[in-house]
């Protein structure tokens, strides 16, 4: 037996010549568990458990980005040409309409005036205007009033489908001015902030990572930076769509160092200006009984507005494969049966451009899905919002800025900048790490900032599907 202190016991820790377990060649001390005694297994790629997770990109798809220099966008619509009105209230008599403030009928114009189901129409001729108080008499009648159900009801509606005059009138009834309307939108500064620590920095640790924007490779540290840039690019857009105008006062406290509290006001986004001044369908359901009638719904109310012929649908999930049931019944071309007619008639085509196109009426449909309708960590969170179709092409408005007529997409993004400052996008650091030294914080600072707004023009020409 070997005595102990002489180190004989200890003979286990004889070296090996290679790097082979033996009985007597590792620790075995208490404790110490000889199953786990090498370093765990690593794997260096990082695992995409949710596929791309970024959502940007529909705004590049249908509008574009233009600089600006002031803290409002002021653009001016076209109004309608013809002149008509809905919600007219008629009289006891049957012989007199009352009509909005700002009206544009005159003396001498002639009218085409039907209850609200267009069930009963008579033909009018304005006699005198006073006010919102427009005096008729009806061409049709014995009595020339109104009759059949119009004697003091407020649902009529009227237009203007000429004038007459006597023999040596001597002027007309009025003047009758095309109206356009005014809209104005604001940019608001959108801000965000990665912040690691010195010792953070300086413990290497290397990621292999493919990324969202199609890179691939190596990132140490600043791979929490990566994706916190890419988060921010995606509030650039989504503050785009939802972006909502304020109310009522609000404040921001002193919290940011801000000395004393500053008002915000919030801009007018997508969603927001589609569901003020654009049309909102409710409850789709195309791949029901009624889903083709219903579609055919959506073009009617496109050709009251301006029937523009290229359409671009962004839709969720449910509503995409809805729109595709509904054109499989009606027609067995294609996959899914889909046709490709706005193409050519060529998938391939089609789907190189990542939409799916159809013809209906004089319309042209591209179709496709929008990712921030289904993430489960946005849109697809909530579910309100089944899709929105987008005008394709250009308006020509007046730029009040410019004075003069400009083309413009339906919607684009504006951003502050001049030739000394560009905000559409910017990055910078602080702090004391890095070779940064602007504070003596032991820290890494990255900021982001933008300000920028969008603007929707001919929004009555979007729609947006709600459920």
């Amino acid at each position: 037996m070997a005595l102990a202190g002489t180190g004989a016991e200890l003979n286990h820790l004889t070296p090996r010549p290679t790097k082979t377990l033996f009985a007597d060649n590792y620790i075995a001390a208490d404790g110490f568990d000889f199953q786990n005694q090498f370093l765990p297994e690593v794997y260096d790629q990082e695992i995409e458990r949710f596929g791309k997770r970024t959502i940007s990109g529909f705004l590049s798809m249908v509008g574009a980005e233009m600089p600006m220099a002031s803290d409002r966008i002021i653009w001016s619509e076209q109004g309608r040409l013809h002149i008509a009105y809905e919600g007219v209230t008629v009289d006891a008599d049957g012989n007199a309409l009352t009509l909005p403030s700002n009206h544009l009928v005159v003396a001498g114009m002639t009218l085409v005036v039907s209850n609200q189901a267009g069930t009963t129409v008579h033909k009018a001729y304005v006699t005198s205007v006073s006010g919102t108080t427009v005096n008729i008499e009806v061409y049709d009648t014995a009595d020339a009033n109104l009759s059949g159900g119009f004697d003091g009801v407020s649902t009529a509606k009227c237009f203007v489908y000429g004038s007459e005059y006597s023999k040596g009138a001597a002027s007309v009834g009025g003047t009758s001015d095309a109206p356009f309307t005014r809209f104005v939108n604001k940019p608001i500064i959108i801000r965000d902030k990665y912040r690691v620590s010195g010792s953070d920095v300086a413990q290497i640790g290397w990621v292999e990572v493919a990324t969202e924007m199609g890179t691939s490779g190596y990132l140490w540290y600043l791979k929490s930076e990566h994706e916190s840039r890419l988060r921010f690019m995606d509030y650039l857009e989504m503050s785009m769509v939802e972006a909502e105008e304020a109310t009522t006062t609000m404040t921001q406290a002193d919290a940011f160092g801000l000395g004393g509290t500053k008002s915000i006001t919030g801009s007018e986004g997508l969603f927001a200006a589609i569901e003020s001044r654009g049309i909102v369908y409710n409850a789709p359901d195309f791949d029901g009984a009624g889903g083709l009638g219903q579609f055919d719904d959506i073009l009617g109310e496109l050709d009251k507005q301006g029937a523009i012929e290229e359409n671009m649908l962004f839709l969720d999930r449910a509503t995409s494969l809805s729109i595709d049931n509904m054109l499989a019944a009606q027609n067995s071309y294609g996959a899914g049966g889909t046709s490709y007619g706005v193409f050519n008639n060529e998938e391939e085509m089609a789907l190189n451009l990542g939409f799916t196109g159809f013809r209906r009426g004089s319309y042209d449909f591209y179709k496709t899905d929008w990712k921030y309708l289904n993430d489960a960590t946005t849109r697809g969170l909530v579910g309100d919002i089944e899709g929105v179709l987008v005008p394709a092409g250009t308006s020509s408005v007046y730029d009040e800025t410019l004075g003069q007529n400009i083309s413009r997409p339906f919607l684009h993004v504006r951003y502050r900048a001049n030739e000394a400052e560009d905000r559409r996008m910017k990055s910078w650091i602080t702090g004391s790490v890095g070779g940064n030294f602007t504070s003596d914080a032991d820290e890494m600072n990255v900021h982001y900032l933008s300000e920028r707004a969008l603007c929707v023009q001919a929004a009555n020409n979007f729609v947006l599907l709600k459920k």
